[in-house]
């Protein structure tokens, strides 16, 4: 048994994807897209015909509604090929916008309704920011769930269990990247900080009883995402997910529901949050870049969009 089949024994493998044949050859359990997976996804000769059509078919409408309009596009042919969910992203221009994701998220489960998606096989996903989990709370209470996104802090973590939402992606490879950086260190295994920061998630959600899902998301090799074997759900690209199911060896449990740590509960509130994440200077700057990324690969998107009309 190779080391992917392996790895489903013990945690829910996800497709971080927007390109169909690759969900199709690995069977993941669900799938998430971002802006970048989906700029890159439209760039490839078999894909364009979504965005034409989205194009073609609102000859009248906003670039961004047209956006939105591939987004389902994508997100409604890729639950053809996973049973259980699609991760969709809100535009990361609102980031700090509770209104504007709130509307936003709303927007997005109608248009997946009106192409018959159930909104229980649809996540918004959402920017960590304070804002964004202020959104993510209101939406969670109007049965919107919500993939809180871009999170590389315990700070984020505990605040969006405690708004209640669905699932949570911190950020396993960004974190790396940054200590590695300002370290000069290539960590392996349970030494790298991107693993470490999920497991501490995953324990303290353990210990206090939250409910909220934890998603390793953003790997940079196959070590990050053995190391987290366990964990509820990891999200791997098409890369890594061959690798895995190239290399036979055993995969062990390395996370379970027994591991609680020795965390000490940290009540949460706005000024707590920001000064926790101020505080952490990773987390400050990976939080910003991210968004800025997604925003580039947003305006991109629409770049070509507006080409096309």
């Amino acid at each position: 048994m190779n080391q992917l089949e392996q790895l489903k024994q013990y945690t829910t493998v996800v497709a971080d994807t927007g390109d169909f044949q690759s969900i199709k050859a690995y069977a993941p359990q669900d799938a998430t897209t971002n802006p970048s997976l989906i700029l890159k996804a439209v760039q490839k000769d078999e894909y364009k015909p979504l965005l034409e059509k989205a194009v073609r078919d609102n000859p009248t409408a906003s670039t961004g509604d047209i956006i939105d309009k591939l987004l389902i596009a994508f997100g409604t042919e890729i639950l053809k090929f996973v049973p259980g969910r699609v991760s969709t992203e809100i535009d990361a221009a609102l980031s700090f916008d509770v209104a504007g994701n709130v509307a936003k998220g709303r927007e997005l489960i109608s248009l997946y309704e009106k192409a018959g998606i159930p909104r229980e096989r649809v996540l918004i996903k959402i920017a960590s920011t304070w804002e964004g989990i202020r959104a993510s709370e209101q939406l969670e209470k109007e049965g919107i769930r919500t993939n809180m996104t871009l999170l590389f802090s315990l700070c984020q973590a505990i605040a969006c269990a405690e708004a209640g939402s669905q699932l949570i992606s911190p950020f396993v490879g960004r974190i790396y990247d940054w200590y590695k950086k300002s370290t000069g260190i290539d960590y392996q295994g349970a030494e790298d900080p991107g693993v470490q920061s999920v497991k501490r998630i995953y324990n303290y959600y353990r210990k206090f009883g939250y409910k909220t899902e934890v998603m390793g998301a953003s790997f940079r090799n196959t070590s990050q995402i053995l190391e987290l074997a366990g964990c509820d759900l990891l999200t791997i690209s098409p890369e890594l997910l061959q690798k895995l199911s190239a290399t036979q060896g055993a995969v062990a449990r390395k996370m379970s529901a027994a591991d609680t740590g020795t965390a000490v509960k940290i009540a949460m509130d706005e000024k707590t949050f920001r000064f926790m994440l101020n505080e952490d200077a990773m987390a400050t700057e990976k939080l910003a870049e991210g968004i800025r990324a997604f925003v580039a690969d947003s305006n991109k998107l629409k770049q070509m969009i507006s080409a096309m009309r």
